[in-house]
């Protein structure tokens, strides 16, 4: 059952386990999704927080064995959820993007051109300050 629960986040994720005993025969499950093979996108930090179970033995067995109707699918489930809404999100986000690029672009091709001023004429740094002469130089205190 726990390969069968796991299959909505297997579509989306590469998920790695972590089985530990605990004291009174307890156990903790951690199920960790990670960014799958040639994914394009790196997930979100919602996404792929570890999912710990900590029971005894039988009852996570127990858990498991409810299928669709036990809380680790149903987490899945709002997991999936959650990962569909915000590939949804980037999307959408990607296309809003686009679209006011396009609409500046398309603006500034439609704007009327108006002329500029020349350039302020810069004096060049071999041009004599004036007021000075070959046989006396410009002052800077004058």
């Amino acid at each position: 059952m726990l390969i069968v629960s796991l299959l909505p986040l297997l579509a989306r994720y590469s998920l790695g386990f972590d089985l530990v005993a605990g004291p009174d025969e307890t156990v903790t499950l951690t199920i960790i999704p990670r960014k799958a093979e040639g994914a394009t996108q790196s997930p979100d930090n919602a996404e792929v927080r570890p999912i710990s179970l900590t029971a005894t033995a039988s009852e996570i067995d127990a858990e498991l064995a409810k299928g669709s109707d036990g809380a680790l699918a149903q987490l899945i489930a709002s997991r999936k959820t959650l990962a569909d809404q915000i590939a949804e999100q980037r999307v959408a986000a990607e296309e809003a993007r686009t679209a006011a690029a396009e609409a500046a672009k398309a603006k500034a091709a439609t704007a009327p051109k108006t002329p500029s001023a020349p350039p302020a004429r810069v004096p060049s740094s071999t041009t004599p300050p004036a007021g000075a002469t070959a046989e006396e130089p410009a002052s800077l205190w004058d």
